[in-house]
């Protein structure tokens, strides 16, 4: 399985961005599929995550409200609309693949078996 993470960049606090994620190689309807980020000099963290179905999604509390993750599984891609972008926002995001489709441990790095190569969001204050 690959991950292709892409539409980070560079935007002012307050503003909008959305990430994309496409799959190949594996059945991704399937899949639980997250996403992380991670600041310089800290751990990754876990974002947010979608069960197969698109219908069951997990967030971190710093992002409720404001960041809103979907699939569409026939373009066998993952989302993560972010809003209301603040300075702490900025890192590089991870998308990342659950082929066990939930676990229950979605926040926690080792649920997933595939990493996309991240891709930086930074936000200006």
């Amino acid at each position: 399985v690959q991950l292709q993470a892409s539409g980070g960049g560079l935007v002012q606090a307050g503003g909008s961005l959305r990430l994309s994620c496409a799959a190949s190689g594996g059945t991704f309807s399937s899949y639980f599929m997250g996403w992380f980020r991670q600041a310089p000099g800290k751990e990754r963290d876990f974002v947010a995550g979608i069960k197969w179905s698109g219908y069951s999604t997990y967030y971190a509390d710093s992002v409720k409200g404001r960041f809103t993750i979907s699939r569409d599984n026939d373009k066998n891609t993952v989302y993560l609309q972010m809003d209301s972008l603040k300075a702490e926002d900025t890192a590089v995001y991870y998308c990342a693949a659950d082929p066990r489709s939930y676990s229950g441990r979605y926040y926690k790095e080792d649920a997933y078996d595939y990493w996309g190569q991240g891709t930086q969001v930074t936000v200006s204050s």
